[in-house]
């Protein structure tokens, strides 16, 4: 397919002639902001704009390739069509537009932070305050991401909730149905026995779920660690008695949807009145924004403090993380890659979560 160039005086003008010639489902390949010496010896603007596209699925041609290219070419149309609806909705913002036209290399950088899942305010501030959108940047792409990137970066706040303290740590781990609550429990407990020698002991209040108290109780067979169960606040206080030799203890509660207003105040009435016992909430990075947002503000009377991100393996759009820190502000203390017991998890740190997001 043949990669066409246009020249205009202003971005918008590059875009409309994009349209005009290629249609609206033009995929735009990239846009650069062009000195006088590069542009026509006719023109006569103090700046041109430059956009290299080509045609989308509509009016592309796909003559002369063989079967085995189709797939190739089906990929590159899905990537290019997803930067190009990214790109599309900006001309809707003469605020976005100008600032583009001071710094065109923030353009792709912005697509990036929207393609991560990163929220399109958020994504125009992190720009804004990475120096994408002053008149006089000359920074190189490079130097431009990492000022971003920079910026990302100072929203996050991490926590090791087993590092620090003395006496007995008990956590608490709750959020919806199906996070993952039990499983991180396990990945837990076993790098804190088998990794860093510590005396765990495993309860499990979740009394809804068939079956949750011995799934909890085969793992801790095998880490070779104490498990009790706690049907109720009396249950749980004599669970943690009998555990009070561990250095940490790991409570594994009910998945439960946070719209559920009896199921909430059930769950405070177990572990809220005890101030000893630390609460952490899970959520899934492959939810949606407003959901985990929603789970967030609802598990937000337990008190939680720390979140733990979890499924970060089955979404590309991890940037769903950010949006939710600046929402409501909570260290991350971990996040969880996967199924895999123990393997599957890794303690939460500022670079660490960016790489995450941005790998």
């Amino acid at each position: 397919m043949e990669v066409k160039k246009f020249q205009a005086g202003t971005i918008q003008e590059a875009i409309n002639l994009v349209k005009g010639d290629l249609g609206s489902d033009a995929l735009i390949l990239s846009t650069r902001k062009l000195t006088k010496q590069e542009g026509p010896l006719t023109s006569t603007a103090e700046a041109l704009f430059e956009i290299n596209a080509m045609a989308g699925a509509k009016h592309g041609d796909s003559s002369g390739l063989n079967p085995s290219e189709f797939s190739a070419l089906d990929g590159l149309k899905s990537e290019l069509r997803s930067i190009r609806e990214m790109i599309f909705p900006l001309t809707q913002s003469r605020h976005l537009m100008a600032c583009f036209e001071a710094n065109p290399e923030a353009i792709d950088l912005y697509a990036k932070l929207i393609r991560q899942g990163i929220a399109e305010p958020h994504a125009e501030a992190f720009l804004s305050r990475g120096g994408a959108f002053e008149k006089h940047t000359q920074s190189t792409s490079h130097g431009l991401q990492e000022g971003v990137l920079k910026e990302v970066l100072k929203v996050i706040d991490v926590t090791d909730p087993f590092a620090h303290g003395e006496g007995q740590i008990a956590a608490a781990f709750v959020g919806p149905t199906g996070v993952g609550k039990t499983t991180t429990i396990a990945k837990l407990a076993a790098d804190l026995s088998l990794k860093q020698k510590k005396r765990v002991g495993l309860i499990s209040i979740d009394n809804y779920r068939i079956g949750a108290v011995e799934q909890l109780k085969t793992y801790a067979a095998i880490l070779g660690v104490p498990c009790f169960p706690a049907f109720s606040y009396a249950d749980l206080q004599a669970a943690l008695r009998r555990l009070s030799a561990r250095d940490v203890v790991l409570i594994d509660t009910a998945g439960q949807s946070h719209y559920d207003t009896a199921r909430m105040e059930e769950m405070e009435a177990l572990i809220g009145r005890d101030r000893s016992i630390k609460t952490h909430l899970l959520l899934s990075a492959a939810t949606s924004e407003s959901e985990m947002h929603a789970a967030a503000t609802k598990f937000g009377r337990l008190n939680f403090s720390s979140y733990i991100f979890t499924k970060t393996d089955e979404t590309k759009a991890r940037g769903i993380i950010i949006n939710q820190l600046l929402k409501l502000k909570m260290p991350v203390s971990f996040i969880t890659t996967g199924q895999r017991v123990p393997e599957d998890i890794f303690k939460a740190t500022r670079t660490g979560i960016l790489r995450l997001i941005f790998e």
